[in-house]
């Protein structure tokens, strides 16, 4: 009987998380060009010349980014996310909002 209520419970947690997940909107393409205004300090959008790091025109149709990996939402999410070298983390700077902004807009470039 407790196993039941406990099955439930976990049933009912996962239903709820994966429909936050589905009702998360996508990301704004305007609105992430404003979030990459902190990113053009160090990356060119224009043009694939390096400033501090990586220029990033054309992200999304390269066949690897600098740091090797295939430019995937996970992968680019993870670098913003973590950052790498010389480039800070901004998981706890941007909000998910603005994170699927950035992304929308990087997709753009």
């Amino acid at each position: 009987m407790m196993t039941n209520r406990i099955l439930a419970c976990a049933a009912l947690s996962l239903t709820l998380i994966a429909g936050r997940a589905l009702a998360q909107k996508p990301g704004d393409a305007a609105k992430g060009k404003e979030v990459f205004e902190q990113c053009g300090v160090c990356h060119n959008a224009d043009s694939d010349e390096k400033k501090m790091g990586p220029g990033l025109k054309g992200l999304y149709k390269k066949a690897k980014m600098a740091n090797g990996q295939k430019p995937t939402d996970a992968s680019i999410l993870a670098l913003v996310n973590k950052g790498k070298g010389t480039m800070p983390a901004f998981a706890d700077v941007l909000s998910a909002e603005e994170k699927a902004d950035l992304m929308a807009y990087l997709k753009t470039l």
